[in-house]
């Protein structure tokens, strides 16, 4: 299969081995573009080199080593001559015991990025695009509200602060994810940069990884609650009952679109969000799609906790998710091909 046709432009993207990186390295290579990734350590780079071998060969994928991203100048190198850059490297976990070394890796990444995109890319940088989250967006409003890409989340850095180290994992992961998206657009009054910036904010993501996991341990954290229902195992918390949803092609979309569109998407940010499910809703699916797999696959309540069209019920904080679909002209992918994608490039670990 040919290659798509090089655009001649090259994008940068920042810890491009992770789970919505690594998906989004692979958009921007079908739609014509070049790719540039940092990684920790080249090690870390073999699955996406192993699946995107030919664009590696053709000179259009390269890994550079960028092994602290906090230091100032630790980026100057992998900025040169890039025609935009997706930041999308940032600790991921709900499991965090200290906020210091996470806040720190967030907030000091985006400053670290964004001076090195000022001072070292040059001219012909256009566009710079983090992927930030729904937790930036998350308000402590009662319900029935209706979040939109204007609400701020105004409570995790607070409480991390006054919690210290007691602070729970999925509120120190909050409170780094805004911190971080209050210093990105913190840049661009403060310094207004000759180049466009925009913020991508996904809900709880799933679909496949780049390359299928080689073993369960490998499944990243946020699709893993498709593993768990798939096996018949109990879902963790914070991640079992009802959840949002988007899925990582999604996601991945609407960061190329970012950079396509800078006229569009200059100083927005766009929620990704497919809508409402959950561990019930899973169950359903995966019962259906599996029908040898009812013994093990438990079947809770069929049909409770979620709509049949995944949208939110009345009377709930829900979540606006027309932005991006009127901006792009395109709606999300179903929660169920999500799901049932997932689960299949886990088949060959049952």
């Amino acid at each position: 299969m040919a290659l798509p046709k090089s655009n001649g432009k090259l994008v940068l993207i920042t810890g491009v081995n992770g789970y919505i990186a690594a998906q989004t390295a692979r958009a921007f290579l079908e739609a014509g573009y070049s790719v540039r990734g940092t990684v920790r350590s080249h090690g870390s780079s073999k699955d996406l080199l192993d699946v995107l071998k030919r664009f590696a060969e053709d000179g259009r994928l390269e890994i550079v080593e960028v092994k602290d991203i906090t230091l100032p100048g630790a980026f100057d190198e992998a900025v040169k001559g890039v025609h935009a850059i997706g930041h999308m490297a940032s600790p991921v976990s709900m499991s965090f015991t200290d906020p210091e070394p996470v806040i720190k890796a967030a907030v000091g990444g985006t400053k670290s990025i964004l001076a090195s995109a000022k001072s070292k890319a040059g001219p012909q940088l256009k566009s710079v695009v983090v992927t930030s989250s729904i937790v930036a967006i998350r308000s402590l409003k009662k319900p029935p509200y209706t979040l939109t890409e204007s609400d701020w989340n105004t409570f995790s850095e607070g409480e991390v602060s006054r919690l210290g180290s007691a602070a729970p994992g999925p509120q120190i992961y909050s409170a780094s994810k805004t911190a971080a998206e209050r210093a990105f657009w913190e840049f661009k009054d403060v310094e207004r940069p000759t180049f466009d910036m925009s913020a991508i904010n996904p809900v709880f993501v799933i679909g496949p990884a780049l390359k299928a996991p080689s073993s369960p341990d490998k499944i990243g954290e946020t699709p893993k609650p498709i593993w768990y229902t798939l096996t018949g195992q109990e879902i963790p918390p914070p991640f079992g009952g009802t959840s949002t949803f988007v899925d990582v092609r999604d996601v991945s979309r609407l960061m190329v679109f970012a950079v396509q569109y800078p006229e569009i998407t200059s100083g927005e940010r766009y929620i990704a969000c497919g809508g409402l499910a959950g561990e019930q809703a899973q169950r359903d699916i995966l019962r259906a799609q599996y029908p040898d797999r009812h013994h093990i696959i438990k079947i809770g309540e069929p049909g409770k906790g979620y709509r049949a069209d995944y949208r939110f019920p009345e009377g709930v904080v829900s979540i606006d998710n027309s932005k991006a679909v009127k901006a792009t002209g395109q709606d999300w992918i179903p929660y169920d091909q999500s799901v049932i994608d997932t689960a299949k490039s886990f088949e060959h670990l049952l």
